[in-house]
């Protein structure tokens, strides 16, 4: 698979939604997450990241002006041990007790299909990084309907072991803005991940189009020791 510019990419498509890259830095040590959050309503762009213990969870910047939580307050990140979930919604929670029973990752998200936002139907999206005994291995599900038809689910899981240095996969919602929006389709696109989380936060940030970026959140997780710093950046602040 061709590596493409993550930047170049960002710039060039105004609405990829909501966006999940998990990679492992350039100089192999960390493993490394970004998630970003898109809207076009007043409801999806009032919102905010905010720590939530190890993870983060969505909070409304104006509660005033918060008229449907349903799909867009949630925790798109929590840690289970040595397991990092990356989501872009509720299965988050799915996901965190499923593997809390022994379940897979895959086994976790059978109970869950697309989001029911009609017409959209806007794909699930999910990542699990296993960062322990100086090992790294990570996995991305994509949930999706059936070319827009509801009644069917589509379901893909992508596995990555012994990540290589210097690379990393980005999935997103939606294809391109559209009306209907036209969900993401193939393989999670293979990206380059760079070792600053400083730069690489910024460079995300910088390129995610402006009328319509909201929220970013990157980890950069030490896969010896499995310390981890983070860094979120709001819109509304």
């Amino acid at each position: 698979m061709e590596m493409i510019s993550l930047e170049k990419e960002l710039r060039e498509n105004s609405y990829p939604g909501r966006g999940i890259i998990i990679g492992r830095s350039a100089d192999g040590t960390k493993a490394v997450t970004a998630y970003f959050i898109m809207g076009r309503s007043v409801n999806s762009r009032n919102r905010v990241f905010v720590e939530d213990g190890e993870g983060i969870r969505t909070q409304a910047f104006d509660p005033s002006k918060l008229s449907d939580p349903s799909l867009i307050i949630y925790a798109p990140v929590r840690v289970l041990g040595n397991k990092t979930i990356v989501t872009n919604g509720d299965q988050t929670d799915t996901i965190y007790e499923g593997m809390d029973r022994q379940l897979t990752f895959e086994q976790s998200l059978r109970s869950r299909e697309f989001e029911p936002d009609a017409p959209n139907y806007t794909p699930r999206i999910s990542g699990i990084m296993h960062v322990g005994g100086g090992k790294y291995s990570y996995a991305l599900s994509i949930l999706k309907s059936s070319n827009g038809d509801p009644s069917a689910c589509n379901r893909f899981t992508f596995a990555y072991e012994n990540c290589v240095a210097g690379e990393g996969h980005f999935i997103h919602t939606y294809k391109c803005d559209g009306d209907p929006l036209p969900s993401f389709e193939g393989e999670p696109k293979l990206v380059a991940i760079p070792d600053d989380m400083e730069e690489f936060a910024q460079m995300l940030w910088t390129s995610l189009n402006e009328d319509n970026k909201v929220s970013l959140f990157v980890r950069y997780i030490d896969i010896a020791s499995g310390k981890y710093e983070s860094k979120i950046i709001n819109k509304n602040q």
